[in-house]
């Protein structure tokens, strides 16, 4: 499959390109822009980004700069913990999409389900989010709709209340974190897992059987866990702020890891670290 038509096709009839550029831990102003400007420039057209991660600024000058239509490039951003309920989810939203300089975004996610500051009620304040962003969504100003870090129950409690259930789940994904209980749940429900932290943020590098794998295929171990995730129906994030790097994490539509290889990727546990849980998150 060729970049341009590597998609998939979100519950809602919306398709997404099937790599996105993660810009996590990305400083805000002339690095986000110059990596977001390379990462369009390498052909990426999903990038995505944070109220939490205070880059959005910068995402949305360098997707100002390019000359790449503005329907070409599908845009996420996630609402952050001290922004949930309706009235805030509506404002920081607007917010967002002042810094990005946008009319819309293509996705929109609840960053985690249960912030601290709404420990005693989280259910209510997710349900209340979920109300404003289903409403944003249908005066077109959000393309879909979805969450991040999830886990079952949080999805149960949000669908008690939901007219709309989320369309993506964005979890820690990597070989060695699966987190198949998550996984079967949204595979269930037709929720599309977007992969974070694809490369175990950095620990990936050091495995022996990533190297193994990467030596076979004539690929770089960064390629290798995202050929993985794209083989098991993930949507990797990939984030680097390296040119060249940028460049080599997409390409990986050129080749297809065995049977047998990704047996031994499955095999793998806990090598890149394990998810925190997000009912006991400290923020």
């Amino acid at each position: 499959m060729a970049l341009e038509t590597a998609t998939y096709t979100l519950a809602n009839g919306i398709t997404i390109p099937q790599i996105g550029f993660g810009t996590w831990q990305t400083p805000d102003g002339d690095v986000a822009v110059a990596s977001v400007k390379a990462a369009l420039a390498a052909g990426y057209r999903h990038i995505d980004t944070a109220q939490g991660y205070h880059n959005e600024q910068g995402v949305g000058q360098a997707i100002k700069e390019s000359p790449l239509p503005r329907e070409e490039i599908f845009v996420t951003t996630k609402l952050t913990n001290s922004n949930h309920s309706y009235e805030l989810t509506r404002s920081s939203f607007q917010e967002s999409l002042d810094k990005l300089q946008l009319d819309y975004v293509d996705l929109f996610l609840i960053h985690w389900p249960n912030p601290i500051a709404f420990r005693d009620h989280w259910q209510q304040a997710n349900a209340d989010s979920w109300r404003a962003m289903e409403e944003l969504y249908e005066a077109g100003k959000i393309k879909a709709i979805g969450v991040s870090n999830f886990r079952p129950h949080h999805l149960e409690e949000l669908k008690k209340t939901a007219k709309i259930m989320p369309m993506v789940n964005q979890i820690f994904l990597a070989p060695g974190e699966k987190q198949e209980t998550v996984v079967s749940y949204c595979k269930d429900h037709n929720i599309l897992l977007e992969a974070y932290s694809p490369l175990g943020t950095g620990r990936i590098f050091e495995v022996p059987e990533m190297k193994q794998l990467a030596d076979k295929h004539g690929k770089t171990i960064a390629q290798i866990a995202l050929r993985w995730s794209l083989q098991h129906g993930f949507l990797p994030l990939p984030k680097s702020v390296t040119p060249s790097r940028i460049e080599e994490n997409i390409q990986v539509f050129d080749f297809e890891l065995s049977a047998a290889d990704m047996a031994l990727l499955d095999s793998l546990d806990g090598v890149v670290g394990k998810t925190s849980d997000p009912d006991q998150a400290t923020f």
